[in-house]
């Protein structure tokens, strides 16, 4: 579809209705199977897309109001979370690592039902001092840290990026640079068959940045060699401007052809002056209400898309990374516009919460969003509470009372 019919409402509308929605059928049975009639409450929780953020602050805040105003904000729009397992950050000496941090943010999360992922497992950018200056022996050194950590955190964080931004490697000087420019796309191959060893289960992705020619060479090169890549990662960091919205349908069509689901892992909306590392970085006046309305509008076309599962936004509050007033919160973690949008949508528009009796069958039919649904029968005056995962290929679920 030409982008200029993608973009219109009806045609974001009619592919939300598609996509995201099914019709489906809660069966209320007693203990033999039988039919049971019942009244049912089912209300939608979880989305099966994934609306997410980077917590790399997380547990951080010296101030508990502010680490609870934090933990509120994030939890109320948010059901995954990427956390920071930078090399260079996570373990500044070889074998003093941060891992107490990580595990109990992604312990705090996995508590209120909020997947984890861990970003990045292999990047040329924070580094280790200690580590050697030989590309051979940084290869083996980070692959025992992709296994390492994939398998240590198994159950606990099961998504990962693996390797990122293959192509900007070659712009800098270092060990991990070294290696990842001379092997190019078989030290991304590696770094997922290492992934995949420690977890069978765990959840690939390949991450970057230019999104272009050299990126679709870099996936057509993965798919040949059957590298374990379960997604590809299209960051969208607009500190400069914000891309036409054009633009994005043909990135996502462009690369929707390769059969990966498609996340798009850092988005970045400035409600500042745009621009690239200003310090200090000035407001402008309406920029709240442009990044809220750009932001409603980019989630709208991305829902909609059927390659598309999952968006990550990059940082929940003002001055994060670069200084950026790119969050969804300003410095006092009040919410901004955008993120007042983007809950409506998520929590309100984009929900179902519907009420009935099941038929003679004892079956209850409906049409909803993907996702898990908390689900209350009563029959004979008996109350019952379920969870149910409905969505594509899962269409019915079975409910046992009494």
């Amino acid at each position: 579809m030409a982008s200029s019919e993608a973009l219109s409402p009806e045609a974001i509308a009619e592919r939300i209705e598609r996509c995201r929605k099914g019709d489906f059928a809660l069966r209320v049975v007693d203990s033999h199977g039988r039919a049971v009639p019942a009244s049912i409450e089912a209300k939608h929780g979880r989305h099966r897309f994934l609306f997410g953020c980077n917590c790399f602050p997380l547990l951080g805040y010296p101030d508990p109001r502010q680490e609870a105003a934090y933990e509120e904000r994030f939890a109320d729009l948010f059901h995954y979370a990427t956390l920071g397992f930078y090399w260079g950050t996570y373990e500044p000496a070889p074998g003093e690592t941060r891992e107490e941090r990580l595990r109990a943010q992604a312990e705090w999360l996995k508590a209120r039902g909020i997947r984890r992922k861990g970003h990045p497992l292999v990047w040329h950018e924070v580094v280790p001092k200690w580590l050697p200056d030989d590309p051979d022996a940084v290869r083996g050194l980070a692959l025992r840290r992709v296994r390492d950590l994939v398998g240590r955190f198994r159950g606990l964080v099961d998504w990962w990026d693996v390797l990122n931004e293959l192509q900007a490697a070659g712009n800098f000087q270092n060990p991990v640079s070294s290696w990842v420019t001379r092997d190019g796309v078989a030290a991304v191959e590696e770094a997922l068959r290492a992934a995949r060893e420690a977890n069978p289960d765990a959840f690939l992705l390949y991450n970057d940045y230019q999104i272009g020619d050299g990126l679709a060479a870099i996936v057509e090169e993965l798919l040949r060699r059957r590298a374990p890549a379960d997604a590809l990662g299209l960051q969208s960091h607009m500190h400069q401007g914000e891309t036409p919205l054009e633009e994005i349908w043909d990135r996502c069509e462009r690369f929707a052809q390769y059969g990966l689901p498609l996340h798009f892992t850092e988005l970045t909306v400035v409600s500042g002056k745009h621009g690239w590392m200003l310090q200090p970085w000035p407001d402008e006046e309406g920029g709240e209400r442009r990044q809220a309305d750009y932001t409603e509008s980019l989630y709208r076309l991305l829902f909609s898309h059927p390659a598309v599962e999952a968006v990550t936004w990059w940082d929940l509050q003002d001055g994060a990374w670069m200084g950026a007033p790119g969050g969804l919160l300003r410095h006092d973690l009040s919410p901004k516009p955008a993120y007042e949008r983007l809950r409506s949508l998520v929590r309100e528009e984009w929900t179902t919460e519907v009420r009935g009796r099941t038929d003679p069958q004892g079956v209850f039919r409906f049409r909803g969003f993907h996702g898990t649904y908390q689900v209350l029968t009563e029959t004979d005056g008996v109350r019952s509470e379920h969870s149910v995962e409905l969505g594509p290929g899962q269409a019915e679920a079975t409910l046992v009372v009494g």
